[in-house]
C-alpha cells in the first residue's frame, strides 16, 4: 500500500493525471480482493495490479476514456461461464465491480495523499473514504477523504457524526467496505501498513528478512547496539533504523501492538533472552527467535525458573522460521519471511 501511494503522489506531483481504479466487490473466484487497486498513468503505465488478463486490459483501455471525460465509471465482469472466463483469459469463476475514478494533479490531492504517505510511513493506522453517491452510477466527482484514529481528517470533505459512528466501529477491520450511511454510498478502506517487523540484531540474517519483508509489504524497523550494524546503509529497506544502548532496552518507546512481530536475531544467547523477556511483556502479535532447540530449551528452562509461564512460552516460534531446510542467510530470511506471511494470514 505504501509504494502504491507514494508512486500515486509522485505522479500527481509532477503535474499528471492518472485513473485510479479500485474493485469494490468480488464475488467467487477472481484474480483480486475487493478493496485492491491500481493506478493507470496517461501515457498507459500502471502502478500496482487487479489481477492481470484481459480484465486488467480492459479496466486499462477505460481508463483512457475516464481521464478524456473527466468522471468516474463502474465496470462489472462476469467470469462464472466458461465462455467469460475463457475471453478474460482466466481460470477464475466469480464476478468483479470496478470502479475508475480519475484523479487530477491538484492542491487539494497531493495535500491528501501527503497525508496518506505521512501516515502510513509513520505506521500510524486510518481509513480512506469515498463517497460513492446514492446510486449503483457514480457522481460526476468522487470525493475523498482521509480519517486518522486519532481524529484527523483531510481531504474533500468531513464525514458526518453518523458517518463518523460508523467508522469508529468499523476500527480494526482489515477489509475495504462499502457502506451506506443516510442514503449515500461511502467505500471504506483501511488505511494502515500491514504489520511491523522489529528486527533485533543487525547481522547477515537480518539483512536478507529486512530485504524480504519489505517485499512482502512488512514495514521492516532494525535495531542493534553497534552502529556499524544498525544504519541505513546496511539497511537500505528499513523504514527505521536504531542504535540501542543495550538490548535490555531494546524495545523502550516502542509502541507494540497485536500488528507486531518481533524477530530477535541477535548475535548472542545472552542477548536472545534478554529480548525475548521483554518481548514477552507485550502484545506482539508474533514472536520468533533464532537458535538451535538446545539452546531455545535451556533459555526457557531460565525464564520459567523466573516466573514466566507455559502459556508465554508457547507464544514463542523458536526455532524461528518454516521447517524448509535452509543452511545459509538467505535461505534462512526466505525461511522467516514465510513464516511471518503465514502468521499475517492467520491473525
Amino acid at each position: 500500500m505504501v509504494k502504491l501511494e507514494k508512486q500515486i503522489l509522485e505522479t500527481l506531483k509532477g503535474g499528471e493525471p492518472l485513473v485510479l481504479a479500485t474493485i469494490l466487490s468480488q464475488a467467487g473466484s477472481t484474480p483480486r480482493t475487493a478493496g485492491t487497486r491500481m493506478a493507470v498513468k496517461k501515457d498507459g503505465g500502471i502502478f500496482g495490479t487487479i489481477g492481470g488478463g484481459k480484465v486488467e486490459a480492459e479496466v486499462m483501455r477505460t481508463a483512457v476514456e475516464v481521464l478524456e471525460t473527466g468522471r468516474p465509471r463502474v465496470a462489472s465482469f462476469d467470469l462464472t461461464s466458461a465462455d467469460a472466463a475463457r475471453e478474460m483469459d482466466m481460470i477464475c469463476g466469480g464476478r468483479l465491480t470496478v470502479l475508475m475514478e480519475p484523479v487530477r494533479p491538484t492542491a487539494g490531492a497531493i495535500s491528501l495523499y501527503t497525508a496518506v504517505v505521512d501516515c502510513l510511513t509513520a505506521g500510524r493506522k486510518g481509513r480512506m473514504v469515498a463517497r460513492l453517491g446514492t446510486g449503483e452510477t457514480p457522481p460526476d466527482r468522487i470525493d475523498r477523504s482521509l480519517v486518522t484514529a486519532d481524529g484527523d481528517i483531510e481531504g474533500d470533505f468531513s464525514p458526518s457524526d453518523r458517518l463518523m459512528t460508523a467508522l469508529k466501529e468499523s476500527v480494526g477491520e482489515r477489509a475495504p467496505a462499502v457502506i451506506e450511511v443516510d442514503g449515500s454510498r461511502y467505500l471504506v478502506e483501511p488505511c494502515f501498513v500491514p504489520g511491523s517487523v522489529y528486527l533485533f540484531g543487525g547481522g547477515h540474517v537480518s539483512q536478507q528478512v529486512a530485504k524480504l519483508a519489505r517485499m512482502v509489504d512488512f514495514r521492516v524497523v532494525v535495531l542493534d547496539d553497534r552502529a556499524e550494524f544498525a544504519n541505513r546503509d546496511r539497511f537500505p529497506d528499513a523504514a527505521e533504523t536504531h542504535v540501542i544502548p543495550d538490548f535490555q532496552s531494546a524495545l523502550d518507546g516502542l509502541t507494540i501492538d497485536a500488528d507486531s512481530y518481533l524477530v530477535i536475531l541477535t548475535r548472542g544467547h545472552a542477548h536472545d533472552r534478554t529480548v525475548l523477556e521483554g518481548a514477552l511483556r507485550t502484545d506482539a502479535g508474533y514472536i520468533g527467535m533464532i537458535g538451535s532447540r538446545k539452546k531455545r530449551d535451556a533459555i526457557y528452562k531460565k525464564l520459567l525458573s523466573e516466573g514466566f509461564t507455559q502459556a508465554d512460552i508457547d507464544r514463542v516460534h523458536s526455532p524461528i522460521g518454516l521447517s524448509i531446510g535452509a543452511e545459509t542467510p538467505e535461505e534462512i530470511g526466505v525461511s522467516i519471511v514465510a513464516e511471518l506471511i503465514q502468521a499475517r494470514a492467520e491473525a
